[in-house]
C-alpha cells in the first residue's frame, strides 16, 4: 500500500545516505538506505507530533547546521 509520500534518497560521497521528505520538510541520514529511511520515519513522526501539539520541532544538532 502506498502512503503517497515522495522521498528522495541520495548516496553521499562518504558512502552514507540522506533521505529527504520534501512534503514535510524533514531530512535524515544513515550508513545504509534502510537506516536512512528508518531515521527519516522517526524524524517525520517527531515533526508531525510537534506540529500537531503546536510546539517547536526539536532543534537540529548537526555540526554543519547553521541558524540564520
Amino acid at each position: 500500500m502506498s502512503t503517497g509520500r515522495e522521498i528522495r534518497l541520495v548516496e553521499e560521497d562518504d558512502g552514507w545516505w540522506s533521505a529527504i521528505d520534501e512534503d514535510v520538510g524533514v531530512a535524515s541520514q544513515g550508513p545504509s538506505r534502510e537506516e536512512a529511511l528508518a531515521n527519516l520515519d522517526q524524524a517525520v513522526a517527531a515533526t508531525r507530533r510537534a506540529r500537531a501539539e503546536d510546539t517547536s520541532a526539536p532543534e537540529p544538532d548537526a555540526p554543519w547546521f547553521e541558524r540564520r
